[in-house]
C-alpha cells in the first residue's frame, strides 16, 4: 500500500543512510518528503563528492539517482510552506537520518528552530512514528539522556550500527542493513538483509 513519509537530514555522518532510505522509499513506490538541514549541504561534498550548490535542490533526485517516476519532495530548512510543518497533514511516519546530536536535542527538548525539527515535533505530538538515527560515538552523558528522552516522547532510537550475521561482503551489505532496521521501525517491508535464522539463498 502506497504511505507518504518524511526524511530528514542533518550534518552529521552517514549521509549515505539517508540516501539509500530515499531510494527504497521511492522504489516501493511512496510518497517521501526529503527535509535537508542547512549543514547537510557540506556532507554532499565531503562524503559523496557532490559538486553541488548549497541550496541547490533541483539537483537532489539525480544525485540520489531516482527515476523520473519518484514521487520526492525536497523542502529546505526554512520551508513553513511545506504540509509536513503542520499536524494536520497525515503521514506514517518520519526518521531522521543521520541524527545529529544538536538535532537530537533540539527534538528531545522540544526546540523547532528549522522545518526538520518542527516535522519531528509535529510527529511526536500527533503519536505519530518517529525514528531517529544517530552515528555519533562514544556517546557523552548529554547524548544518552537525550535519547532518553525522546525515546520518553514516543521516538524510536535506531544507531547505524551494522550487524555481521548475515555475513556482510560489501559496503552496500552494511549500509543496507542499518537501512533495513530503519525500515523494520517504520514497519515498512523489505529484502535489504537476511534475517536471523533466514537460509542463505543457493
Amino acid at each position: 500500500m502506497r504511505k507518504e513519509y518524511v526524511v530528514g537530514m542533518t550534518g552529521a555522518s552517514g549521509a549515505v543512510y539517508a540516501i539509500r532510505l530515499v531510494q527504497e522509499l521511492c522504489r516501493a513506490g511512496h510518497r517521501v518528503h526529503l527535509l535537508l538541514s542547512e549543514s547537510v549541504w557540506q556532507v554532499f561534498t565531503l562524503e559523496m563528492g557532490w559538486p553541488v550548490e548549497h541550496g541547490d535542490l533541483s539537483a537532489i533526485p539525480s544525485l540520489f539517482e531516482l527515476p523520473e517516476s519518484a514521487d520526492l519532495h525536497i523542502h529546505g530548512s526554512r520551508d513553513y510552506g511545506a504540509p509536513v510543518a503542520s499536524g494536520s497533514h497525515l503521514t506514517a511516519g518520519m526518521v531522521v537520518v543521520p541524527c545529529s546530536m544538536g538535532t537530537l536535542s533540539a527534538i528531545a527538548n522540544g526546540s523547532s528552530d528549522n522545518l526538520l525539527e518542527r516535522a519531528a515535533d509535529t510527529h511526536l505530538k500527533e503519536g505519530r512514528p518517529l525514528v531517529l538515527v544517530p552515528r555519533e560515538t562514544p556517546f557523552n552523558k548529554i547524548h544518552l539522556k537525550n535519547m532518553l528522552a525522546a525515546a520518553d516522547a514516543g521516538a524510536s532510537i535506531v544507531p547505524a550500527m551494522p550487524g555481521f550475521y548475515h555475513r556482510p561482503q560489501t559496503m552496500n551489505d552494511l549500509i543496507d542493513f542499518v537501512v533495513g532496521k530503519v525500515l523494520d521501525a517504520m514497519h515498512v517491508e523489505h529484502t535489504l538483509f537476511r534475517r536471523w535464522g533466514e537460509r542463505e539463498k543457493e
